[in-house]
């Protein structure tokens, strides 16, 4: 699988990366390694993940996804085999985002324990504190890569104005860059994206995975009512999609996924995969049906009239 580099770094990534926000919350260990081997033995290797996930369930305190991921790469001797992409900052439900050097440094010391590792590959901002100077949280990351325990840092969930910043702030005092920006983004969540951080993300090298590939299921067209909602424990922030734009949508992979013979999740994460900006977005899957969407998404190659209908499909504007 012809691999693609994240940003300016050194890691050459497969076009999609598994999203490990479900490792602990909608999967069990022993099924989390059936679905990791699965995408590792389907020529991918890339798996984001971040120390809050997830916390948000009932009995879990944060770190589940990364014990789990440092779990299955113990038991298969394969880390050098897999570039890992964890993130730090997120509240655990106990107070605020958090991006202070004190508290990365801490925080990077526990993800790499939980992870089995002595290194992460990429190292994100999951939630900027404004509040913070970015050259402070700059600082942390050039400690811990002079230290050699991460490799590369990324940004997510950032404002333009920030982003900007912090990229200036890196080339002014020598600090890391971030080299990936994870904003949500999928073909119905395009605005933000789209208006105010692609372009600079363009400028600048600057790679992106983006989340929400399948806009928490609705593009898979699993959900075409409000009557659709119980189908799933994230059905309740779908209710958001069904309106006249959303079904616009739902057509429009309904006519692509007939005309490729595929189905609606492959043909949106391909549509993904072949912006011009997009690295290699996140998606998950938690059964061999839904894996077998993903990895039929990088292996289809759309044509330029059919993004066009998608784009015009999806059109924000």
């Amino acid at each position: 699988m012809k691999k693609r580099r994240l940003g300016s770094s050194d890691l050459d990534v497969a076009p999609l990366s598994f999203g490990g926000n479900i490792f602990g919350w909608t999967v069990d260990e022993k099924t989390s390694f059936g679905l990791l081997d699965s995408f590792i033995s389907s020529g991918f290797n890339f798996i984001d993940t971040a120390d809050v996930y997830s916390a948000w369930v009932p009995g879990n305190k944060g770190g589940e996804s990364e014990t789990i991921i440092g779990n299955w790469m113990k038991a298969r001797n394969n880390r050098d085999k897999v570039i890992i992409a964890t993130k730090v900052g997120s509240s655990f439900g106990k107070g605020q985002n958090n991006v202070s050097k004190k508290y990365i440094l801490k925080a990077a010391e526990d993800s790499l324990k939980r992870l089995q590792t002595d290194y992460i590959d990429l190292y994100q901002t999951h939630r900027d504190v404004e509040e913070t100077p970015v050259e402070e949280t700059l600082e942390a990351y050039a400690q811990l890569v002079k230290e050699g325990k991460i490799r590369w840092i990324g940004a997510s969930n950032f404002s333009p104005e920030r982003l900007l910043a912090s990229l200036e702030a890196s080339k002014k005092l020598g600090y890391p860059a971030y080299q990936t920006l994870q904003p949500q983004y999928n073909l119905y969540d395009r605005e933000d994206f789209e208006k105010g951080l692609e372009q600079i993300c363009l400028d600048n090298n600057v790679g992106v995975i983006s989340y929400y590939s399948l806009a928490s299921g609705f593009l898979t067209g699993k959900y075409r009512s409000e009557a659709d909602l119980g189908k799933s424990v994230r059905g309740g922030g779908i209710k958001k999609y069904l309106n006249e734009r959303g079904f616009t949508i739902l057509k429009a992979l309904d006519e692509v996924s007939a005309q490729y013979n595929t189905t609606a999740a492959s043909v949106a994460v391909a549509w993904l995969i072949a912006r011009p900006s997009v690295t290699a977005p996140i998606a998950s899957a938690t059964t061999p049906e839904q894996m077998e969407a993903l990895v039929n998404a990088a292996q289809l190659e759309l044509s330029n009239d059919t993004i066009k209908l998608l784009n015009k499909a999806s059109d924000w504007k």
